[in-house]
């Protein structure tokens, strides 16, 4: 049986016995996904032996690239010497170094590490330490979590809920009731004659609105992304977490940055809540990057202030009951500290810091193209919107997406399609000539798929 035959065989498979995250039921069993069976440094190979620059890095994650002997080889020899611990009874050195190494890269005192199995379990963790730390200090009520319009938090319950992409809760339940959305905050959607600043101070009055109609005294937190990722590469104003976080200290309500997308390298920093926004959260989330994903890891990183206001005398007994069966799993503990060393001694942050220029250049000059609305991004981070003129019907938008996507995977590109917009971002090891090598093909997709609309 040839390799293909070996293909339509695993296909089936996969239609009739792996459902697959964001399964649409109406093409259930019928689809015709590619595999993605070998990869190395930026590209991935197909079942057919063709060779893809992969332009999203995996889901946002592959940091220092595909097929990394050094990382497979850590995470072989923890499997061999201690594949797995108890974290509930015992300790175990490797995820002990790893919380020390992540402790000193963040900002201000966030010295409290609570690994988990991924970015939604880390956010999960931390709405969970902020109730319990509410419940503890008597404040039961206070509770209510602010996002925003267009966010991504995670798809595990508590994620979701505080979650605010609208076509992605049509027929799921959420805690409604935890929950508070504030208007998106994308700059290129503020109406005519409005000015940066004054969109800006808009959406400053939004969250104190918010806070101040809603109660400070039922207003637990705020999360936002640095860069709202999957909501389609969203950058907000330049000051605008600065100055979310001044109403949030000025009304007792946390800050809680997450970083799952942003942090290790994705903007030239460990993390970008301090470096690149200025500020230091109480809470920060991370995953994604943190293994390069060679293996799944989370981590929800709490400030010593918010810990030491439970802890010790002020602890009344109680105990944080949250926790995963693989929390600091020892296997990916061994793979991020061995990712961290090496995009330490490859020079990664200076890397994406000097070639983003090109990128972002690249990227805003797709604008060229009638099709494209829209273009944004800071750092290794880019999202191209694209309008076909006829008001953006949801059945019309994923066409566009889809064709750009086909186009562009025919041509050795591999994109993330999210309806009308195509996002970057792409390993962290990509050097000129292969963002060049990109952004040509994306450009070629993009008129091939023109043409197709205008016939």
């Amino acid at each position: 049986m040839s390799r293909e035959n070996d293909f339509e065989t695993v296909r089936q498979w996969d239609n009739q016995n792996f459902l697959h995250p964001w399964e649409g039921m109406a093409d259930l069993g019928t689809n015709h996904r590619t595999f993605t069976e070998a990869a190395n440094g930026i590209h991935v190979t197909t079942e057919k032996g063709i060779r893809l620059i992969d332009g999203a890095a995996g889901m946002w994650c592959v940091q220092v690239g595909y097929g990394n002997a050094e990382i497979a080889d850590a995470m072989a020899r923890q499997a061999r010497e201690m594949a797995y611990f108890s974290p509930f009874n015992n300790a175990n050195s490797v995820p002990a170094r790893l919380a020390h190494k992540i402790a000193k890269r963040t900002p201000g005192d966030l010295n409290h590490v609570f690994f988990t199995t991924g970015g939604s379990t880390a956010v999960d963790t931390a709405i969970r330490f902020v109730h319990f730390r509410n419940n503890l200090m008597g404040r039961p009520e206070k509770k209510i979590i602010i996002s925003r319009q267009k966010a991504y938090h995670g798809s595990t319950y508590l994620a979701s809920s505080v979650s605010g992409k609208e076509r992605d809760k049509g027929w799921l339940d959420q805690a409604q009731e935890l929950a508070y959305f504030l208007p998106n905050v994308n700059p290129a959607i503020r109406p005519d004659g409005i000015s940066i600043a004054d969109f800006l101070d808009q959406k400053i009055t939004d969250l104190e609105q918010a806070i101040v109609t809603l109660g400070p005294d039922k207003v637990a937190a705020f999360i936002a992304e640095p860069i709202l990722a999957s909501g389609g590469v969203i950058v907000p104003p330049q000051g605008y977490h600065k100055r979310c976080l001044e109403v949030c200290r000025a009304h007792d309500v946390l800050y809680i940055s997450d970083e799952v997308v942003t942090s290790w390298g994705r903007l030239g920093h460990w993390f970008a809540s301090e470096d690149e926004f200025g500020i230091v959260p109480d809470i920060i989330t991370t995953a994604k990057g943190l293994t390069s994903g060679y293996v799944p890891m989370g981590a929800c990183i709490i400030s010593d202030g918010l810990i030491d206001s439970v802890a010790g005398a002020d602890s009344q007994g109680a105990t944080f009951s949250n926790g995963y069966t693989y929390s600091g799993h020892p296997v990916a503990a061994a793979a991020a500290l061995k990712n961290i060393e090496i995009m330490e001694r490859d020079g990664l942050l200076e890397h994406v810091k000097s070639i983003a220029p090109l990128f972002l250049e690249r990227l805003h000059d797709l604008r060229k193209n009638d099709i494209v609305s829209d273009t944004r991004g800071m750092g290794l981070m880019g999202c191209v919107e694209c309008s076909d003129g006829t008001g953006g019907a949801l059945d019309l938008d994923r066409a566009i997406g889809a064709r750009i996507d086909h186009h562009c995977q025919e041509l050795g590109l591999v994109l993330r399609p999210i309806i009308n917009m195509c996002v970057f971002s792409p390993p962290l090891v990509i050097s000129a000539s292969q963002i060049n090598q990109m952004f040509d093909i994306m450009d070629k997709g993009i008129k091939l798929a023109t043409e197709e609309l205008s016939t």
